[in-house]
């Protein structure tokens, strides 16, 4: 894979043609990222490390992919960690880190293998945008983390974002499910080549 494929993936317009691209891009996926001046997960960890003590557990990292965007916070001693994401291959380069406790293979806009309040944070970096995860993968994370508890997320700022994402965020708020405590203000995540990029990251608490 080359630079390219990182404006390539934000083309994919579904979960299965999106599974196919990283279950062959997992071995340069960072590499490419980085390429680009990816910097979402550390800035991501930046807004986690605020409002999360290190303490928490257990947490959810959804759609974990190589584990680079838990990195930082594990080198920040974070612990008690499940990470889950659609491609088998990205999740066995994530286990060569060590970072998680356990790694399964879930995709989020289904139903997802956990109890109701099994979490007491979840985190989900770079995930729910068009053709990943679908904009409705928000309510099983809801779901799976306890009432209370924190759930952390970004979502595409600019013009590649589609509607129904900010909407179905703005619903949870007012039905209650979801009370923000903090966003961002949209920042370049990659700053480097095409396309250009812009996410928020979210921080709610899960209230019902």
């Amino acid at each position: 894979m080359t630079g390219a494929a990182v404006r390539d993936s934000y083309g994919d317009t579904s979960t299965s043609a999106a599974k196919a691209r990283y279950d062959a891009w997992a071995n340069h996926y960072e590499a490419d990222l980085m390429a680009a001046g990816y910097r979402l997960p550390w800035i991501f960890a930046t807004v986690a490390c605020a409002f999360l003590p290190s303490a928490t557990t257990p947490i959810l990292d959804a759609g974990c992919g190589t584990g680079m965007q838990f990195e930082p916070l594990h080198l920040l001693g974070y612990r008690g960690i499940t990470g889950i994401d659609m491609s088998q291959p990205m999740l066995d380069f994530a286990q060569g880190k060590g970072l998680y406790d356990q790694l399964i293979q879930a995709t989020l806009g289904e139903a997802l293998p956990f109890a109701t309040d099994a979490f007491a944070a979840t985190l989900c970096c770079g995930v729910i945008t068009p053709g990943h995860a679908p904009a409705h993968a928000l309510d099983e994370l809801v779901r799976v983390t306890k009432r209370g508890g924190i759930l952390i997320f970004s979502l595409r700022d600019d013009f590649g974002q589609l509607p129904d994402y900010p909407a179905h965020r703005d619903q949870l708020y007012q039905k209650g499910s979801l009370r923000e405590i903090f966003k961002t203000e949209a920042f370049a995540s990659l700053p480097i080549g095409e396309p250009k990029v812009r996410h928020r990251v979210h921080v709610c608490e899960v209230v019902a």
